[in-house]
């Protein structure tokens, strides 16, 4: 069987919110499924369509846009393309019209309550986010697939077990953290170079750069936008954005006009601890809001923790000086490899493991990667995202009313506080005492993610879903 081989831009995808596992990764799935279908038959032979959500993506799915995503994808929208204002409205005019074009070229009838079916009592063996798509053709043939959502905006068809991108000969093919550290010492190699070593067996290396480089532009794009918009996020449960509010206090009206000028106001407020904790914590929340509201997110490695990469990032280029291309994808390629690490031995998505596999991962990702940018050996960085993980085992996934809000938005702003606590105290200890390894870190969230009741994962069914009183509609 081959095994998973996994980029940097599986690790880093462009999307919209709020959420990887149950936006990204379905509207995929349908964008496949039409992909599919088109290779068959012509689009214009299909009368009707259904569309049946199982398990985590029928009880959550309202509230994490899972029902939007399915409809914009079947209708040829791309999630990296289209302008972050249409999707709604877009959405809610196949709801009021009961018209769908699939594809983008062939209108069909589609009814919102009769052809989009919530399956919440039925769950599917491999994946509980799993979709079907069910094409029924003039002739009366019915043509019909089935895709799990498995975290991160990965999807996989059933039955099919491909690795996400097809095996090839790399030069250094790293399964678990021991081959990492191996690799690294055998070379010489920092974790990013030897990312990178593997990425040109994909594609050039200026492809790489640049493909990494859009990955931080939307990556920047998102924060400083999140930092200038106020107002509720929607969904029922009127939360009030705050990131805005932050940056305009901090800032105590210093002049500037653009990201660049914006980082150098940042600077001009000094580096006083309290200061710098609330700006870790604006750029997460940042980031956040705007996946809560449809925004444009980059998946860190999924939606529900976009905010703690993008924040630790923010962190190095403000106070540390990290605004550089070379910094920032150094830092990039080696959080890409620590996520490949936890999703090959264990998972990302939090409908398998928990917030643990989201947060904790993204926290761990962060950690590594800011411990070699500041110059930390390649020892010191598994070091560091294995306490910033050993802190994060445990911890349950249960948003309130479904919502990628409650409590997942003030999440990401601990996890990546926990992120840049293990790296400094990574960068001040020496690994050869370390107790536990960043693979047995790796293993034991797996298995507390098997031991973890289901009703903490991702099904808004336990913990604080269930104990805050509020009327929302049914997710």
């Amino acid at each position: 069987m081959a095994k998973e081989q996994i980029s940097i831009f599986d690790m880093f995808k462009i999307g919209i919110g709020p959420s990887s596992s149950h936006t990204l990764g379905p509207w995929r799935a349908a964008q496949r499924f039409i992909s599919d279908l088109e290779k068959q038959v012509p689009l214009d032979r299909v009368a009707e369509m259904k569309v049946l959500l199982y398990g985590s993506l029928a009880k959550t799915g309202v509230g994490h846009g899972t029902d939007i995503a399915v409809l914009l994808g079947l209708s040829g929208e791309d999630p990296v393309t289209i302008p972050v204002d249409e999707v709604l409205p877009t959405a809610d005019r196949i709801k009021l019209t009961q018209k769908l074009v699939l594809g983008g070229k062939q209108e069909i009838r589609f009814s919102y309550e009769e052809d989009l079916l919530f399956l919440f009592e039925q769950s599917l063996p491999f994946h509980p986010n799993a979709v079907t798509f069910q094409a029924l053709l003039s002739n009366g043939r019915a043509i019909s697939e089935t895709y799990y959502s498995i975290g991160g905006g990965f999807v996989v068809q059933e039955n099919d077990t491909q690795s996400v991108l097809s095996e090839i000969d790399l030069p250094f093919p790293i399964e678990s953290a021991q081959e990492l550290v191996v690799s690294c010492m055998r070379t010489g190699l920092k974790i990013s170079e030897l990312v990178l070593e593997n990425e040109c067996a994909w594609r050039s290396e200026s492809e790489t750069r640049s493909g990494v480089l859009t990955i931080f532009d939307t990556i920047k794009e998102c924060v400083y936008k999140g930092c200038h918009t106020e107002g509720v996020l929607p969904g029922g449960l009127h939360v009030e954005r705050r990131a805005a509010r932050m940056n305009k206090r901090l800032l105590k009206d210093r002049d500037y006009h653009d990201y660049a000028s914006w980082v150098q106001a940042i600077r001009q407020g000094g580096t006083d601890f309290g200061y710098i904790l609330d700006w870790v914590s604006c750029f997460a929340l940042a980031v956040n809001e705007e996946n809560a509201s449809f925004g444009r997110v980059v998946t860190a490695p999924t939606n529900g923790a976009a905010g703690v990469i993008p924040a630790v990032l923010q962190y190095f280029i403000v106070f540390h000086d990290g605004f550089t291309d070379d910094k920032i994808i150094q830092f990039i390629a080696t959080a890409s490899e620590i996520g490949s690490i936890f999703k090959k031995g264990a998972t990302i998505s939090a409908a398998m493991g928990g917030c643990q596999a989201e947060i904790g991962v993204s926290s761990a990702m962060a950690a590594a990667a800011l411990t070699e940018a500041l110059g930390g050996s390649q020892r010191q960085a598994l070091m560091a995202s294995e306490i910033a993980m050993e802190h994060h085992l445990g911890l349950t996934c249960d948003p309130i009313g479904g919502l990628v809000q409650i409590p997942c938005i003030e999440r990401n702003t601990m996890g990546a506080i926990k992120a840049i606590t293990a790296s400094q105290l990574a960068l001040r200890s020496n690994p050869d005492k370390a107790k536990v390894s960043l693979d047995a870190v790796v293993s034991t969230m797996w298995d507390t993610a098997q031991d973890m009741n289901v009703k903490y994962k991702e099904t808004a069914d336990g913990g604080l879903a269930i104990k805050v009183p509020l009327s929302l509609p049914e997710c």
